[in-house]
């Protein structure tokens, strides 16, 4: 076994390797950009050399920088973990020439499986099931089209390098055709450096379910069974499972021969992920195979007892697989989602700032967290926003995904705004309880996952202002100089009048304000025509007791000096931000007359001009940010007085891109 490995990664990608890694008595050696001089892999790896600036492509895409790294500091193999260089073919190969094990499969499996064209290519040869479509070396606008109607619409358009949703379309006319194809060429350039596409026929409510493979030096290659990936946005992966709600055992056999037949076509070496569509009839169809560790890989790992970083170190080391096929054997039910620091009300635009407060659930049996930073840590620009991934496991679906549920309940994230609240009710909605998802069912319904708006019912309201007058009279008293002074009661008493408290809280950005009277547990609220009277009132660290009109209630609860959080009878949670008690509503005169830039990115197109008329709503400029494309749209129809952004420059958040004429 080796004794000394990189990790050329970051985040909890390399915290997950290392965990293995000091398990193992393995010395650990981690790389780091400026912006994650500070970072927990840094603190946690046993030695951290600096590779250059923020941005990827000045450090954790260098491989020539990370492999003058490894022989400096005499590593013995180089970890990729998943993502950056883990499917870089060149890098591979510079690992092996200078004499550098590269923990991961065989440059050739690599190339072979990079390009998905390619990849379609062998599969046939091999017959994997393939979707119809067009993957040829003709990328011509005019070869396209015309492929395009031949295999009709509705057809997707893929990027024939990378994944992760990147340069992906769904088309479902051949008028959209031509500025699909242009869009998905520009996201394909930006992310992989490659233009080329492919098309594939759109299998309409399909699901997506992929298969662990592993392979050795040996010429063995097995399965680890699958994982359903179905719950997807906008082609990214919300919330993975294994086994399968789908899935019967001929077809899981079925799938998993199919794919170990694909891992075989290749010679793979170490672990990838062959992944399938399966439509509703259950035929299902290769899609691509990712030659690296998946993200999701924990659900895995969960349900079949193993580690997997822990095969491929076995593997590369030259090791023959721990387990033959028979051997393997699933129990339970495993769940992941990821925490995200990211608005899913503002289209899941991507966060960044300090982690002000990270509560998250302690580990145990039944629940796992894979994170690479800590409270007062800063989610940057540069990187995935994404902050923990949280794992359930139990004995079967409905216990795991109740599991994933007090899991998330218990998860607080103050700072950047999360999706925390999108995931719960994910967790609770109807198609994911009875495993009826499909891979676009997110895309169509979103607004169902989505906590809108709405006002809040006066329950709920009510039961944050008496988290809030608990918690205030508890500081109160916690700084009294005699706590049994009168003067150090919280009920704002004065002389010949019943106190009275204004209890101010925004939800949503509406402030709604609450009267009260009483205190140590005991009050008359009003919120306009509406009264209740709470007796017994108690404040615990994670749910408020009272009685609420006569009725005995417990309600999951959060709460410090800026926010409360309220679990409601249906589990969805609301986050209301305190407020002085006294304020008035201020409007930003200019707010619809310019567009500003929501978070730092760079400019990839400028759609309009200076003197233009345009219409509500109409596409004026598209920033990248974050790993995704945003359209800037005009906040109201009139003519455009200046422009004060061109493309490709880079822009701060709050930048004016744009102005409107009065």
């Amino acid at each position: 076994m080796f004794e000394r490995v990189l990790i050329a990664n970051r985040g909890e990608i390399a915290c997950r390797v290392i965990r293995t890694c000091r398990r193992l008595g393995i010395h650990t050696i981690a790389v780091y950009s400026e912006a994650d001089a500070h970072a927990q892999h840094v603190r946690l790896a046993d030695e951290a050399w600096p590779i250059g600036g923020p941005r990827p492509t000045e450090s954790y895409l260098r491989g020539d920088v990370i492999l003058d790294v490894a022989r400096k500091s005499g590593a013995q193999a180089i970890h990729p973990g998943y993502g950056f260089l883990s499917e870089n073919t060149a890098f591979a190969r510079a690992c092996t020439e200078a004499g550098i094990v590269f923990i991961g499969p065989r440059p050739e499996s690599i190339d072979a499986m990079g390009s998905k064209a390619a990849a379609k290519a062998l599969m046939e040869k091999h017959d994997v099931p393939l979707v119809p479509g067009y993957h040829g070396a003709d990328q011509s606008d005019e070869v396209l089209a015309e492929q395009a109607r031949r295999t009709g619409f509705p057809l997707m358009i893929k990027a024939a390098s990378g994944g992760g949703g990147k340069g992906m379309r769904i088309v479902r006319s051949e008028a959209e055709f031509a500025a699909a194809l242009a869009s998905a060429q520009r996201e394909a350039a930006s992310s992989f450096g490659d233009t080329r596409v492919i098309l594939e026929r759109y299998v309409e409510h399909p699901r997506h379910i992929e298969f662990q493979v592993f392979g050795d030096t040996q010429g063995n290659v097995i399965h680890l069974n699958e994982r359903e990936c179905s719950a997807q946005r906008r082609y990214q992966k919300v919330l993975e499972e294994t086994p399968s709600p789908f899935l019967d055992d001929a077809r899981r056999a079925a799938m998993g021969a199919a794919a170990v037949a694909a891992a075989k076509a290749v010679n793979y070496v170490g672990a990838g992920t062959v992944e399938f569509i399966v439509g509703q009839n259950g035929e299902f169809f290769f899609m691509e195979m990712n030659t690296r560790l998946q993200v999701e890989h924990p659900v895995t790992e969960e349900t079949l007892g193993l580690d997997l970083v822990e095969w491929q170190l076995h593997v590369a080391a030259g090791h023959p697989l721990p387990l033959a096929q028979e051997q393997i054997k699933a129990h339970g039910h495993a769940i992941e989602v990821r925490l995200y620091a990211e608005d899913p009300d503002q289209n899941f635009l991507p966060g960044s700032g300090k982690l002000i407060k990270l509560r998250l659930p302690s580990p145990s049996r039944h629940v796992r967290l894979d994170g690479g930073v800590i409270e007062g840590d800063t989610v940057t620009i540069f990187y995935d926003p994404m902050i923990a991934k949280l794992i359930a496991w139990d004995v079967d679906r409905p216990q795991a995904l109740q599991r994933l549920r007090d899991a998330l309940m218990a998860s607080e994230i103050v700072g950047p705004k999360s999706n925390i609240a999108f995931l719960e009710r994910l967790s609770r909605h109807p198609v994911v309880v009875e495993g009826r998802i499909d891979t676009g069912y997110l895309d169509r319904h979103l607004d169902q996952f989505l906590a809108g708006d709405a006002a809040p019912q006066a329950r709920n309201l009510f039961a944050a202002a008496i988290a809030a007058l608990i918690h205030d009279e508890r500081n109160v008293k916690a700084n009294a100089t005699d706590p049994h002074s009168p003067w150090a009661r919280a009920d704002a008493w004065r002389v010949g009048h019943a106190g009275k408290r204004i209890v101010a809280l925004s939800l949503h950005g509406q402030r709604h304000e609450v009267e009260a009277y009483g205190h140590d547990g005991n009050y008359l609220l009003r919120h306009g025509d509406t009264t209740c009277e709470i007796q017994g009132a108690r404040l615990g660290d994670d749910a408020l007791s009272a009685r609420f009109d006569g009725e005995s209630l417990r309600i999951p609860v959060l709460t410090d000096t800026s926010r409360v959080t309220v679990h409601d009878a249906q589990g969805y949670r609301h986050v209301f931000e305190r407020a002085a008690a006294f304020a008035w509503e201020s409007k930003d005169a200019a707010g619809g007359n310019q567009i500003i830039a929501p978070m730092p990115g760079r400019i990839v197109l400028v759609k309009a001009s200076a003197g233009d008329t345009v219409e509500e709503g109409q596409e004026l400029l598209v920033m990248e940010a974050m790993k995704m494309e945003l359209a800037l749209k005009a906040p109201r129809a009139g003519s455009i007085a200046s422009i004060h952004a061109a493309q490709g420059d880079f822009v701060e958040a709050d930048t004016v891109l744009l102005r409107f004429a009065d």
